[in-house]
């Protein structure tokens, strides 16, 4: 908490308490427990990984949740982000264009007795229309442009967070609020995300 979030710039003691309380070491792979809180990615099957501790908790923090909120995560991955958020907002709903990944994170979360938090396999491109307008969006793979669909799906006054970029070029977390005057977007730090996937591509 020290080392790799406070001193990094996360003081939001509501995402530092979530981080406390969410098991890592239950959502990596059982031959890397011991790396679960190393400052890394790490893989976690089917050409994904699971993020830093660090990009976790500053994707959270930007996100700016609070109790009453319901969450759309495009790439639920692991589910460590899902039950990050999990501890901090209403409702989760979270999609997962990886089949086998859908599946492991959703038993991983039902093992630890999450039932705010909602798994459908898709492709997260189209978001999950019959559930928004969402408060907040949060999406864990690169694409090149923000999908226009789940700028469709924010609720006014909702913000998403994103990274942006190409493969092998600099990626910029991305910060779009929909305000009354329209869509407003701002970066916070580089990153380095796997690609956004879709399904014509699989």
């Amino acid at each position: 908490m020290e080392q790799q979030l406070r001193q990094r710039g996360v003081t939001d003691a509501r995402v530092l308490d979530a981080m406390r309380t969410v098991p890592r070491e239950r959502f990596v792979p059982a031959d890397l427990v011991v790396r679960a809180y190393e400052d890394g990615p790490l893989p976690i099957g089917c050409g994904q990984t699971i993020s830093q501790p660090y990009i976790v908790a500053h994707m959270t923090e930007v996100l700016d949740v609070s109790p009453t909120h319901k969450v759309l995560e495009i790439g639920t991955g692991s589910g460590y982000q899902a039950a990050v958020l999990g501890e901090l907002v209403r409702e989760v709903y979270s999609v997962e264009i990886v089949p086998e990944l859908a599946r492991r994170a959703e038993a991983t979360l039902r093992g630890l007795g999450r039932t705010n938090i909602h798994i459908r396999i898709a492709d997260g491109y189209a978001g999950w229309l019959d559930q928004a307008p969402f408060d907040r969006i949060i999406v864990t793979a690169a694409p090149e442009a923000v999908p226009q669909p789940l700028v469709e799906q924010l609720a006014p006054g909702g913000r998403l967070v994103i990274p942006i970029g190409s493969q092998g070029e600099t990626q910029w977390m991305t910060i779009v609020d929909k305000t009354d005057e329209g869509v407003a977007q701002s970066r916070t730090i580089p990153v380095s995300f796997v690609p956004f996937t879709r399904a014509q591509s699989r």
